[in-house]
């Protein structure tokens, strides 16, 4: 068990962890969402490696995260020890 899951289990109070026992362990697709109005066909062909896209997303503003395709709550990028991260900020 990793410690983010052992982190997570703790703060699931123990009737919620076993209403969920069930499923707990059944994969799903998490994705953070950066809108790029206006980005075209055209910009996705000229894409390459060390391509830099300019989201034209203000530095300040939440980014949609999703499980599954369906909105779960809003988030923002940070740097934890040399990676990128995403801290939950508010659940839809």
């Amino acid at each position: 068990m990793s410690d983010a899951t052992t982190a997570a289990d703790k703060s699931v109070p123990d009737l919620e962890r076993d209403k969920w026992a069930h499923v707990r362990d059944l994969p799903c697709k998490l994705t953070v969402d950066l809108p790029l109005p206006g980005f075209r066909v055209m910009d996705l062909l000229a894409l390459a490696p060390r391509s830099v896209i300019d989201t034209h997303w203000p530095v300040g503003n939440d980014v949609p995260l999703r499980v599954n395709g369906e909105l779960l709550a809003w988030c923002e990028f940070e740097v934890v020890e040399n990676r990128l991260a995403v801290r939950l900020t508010e659940l839809a």
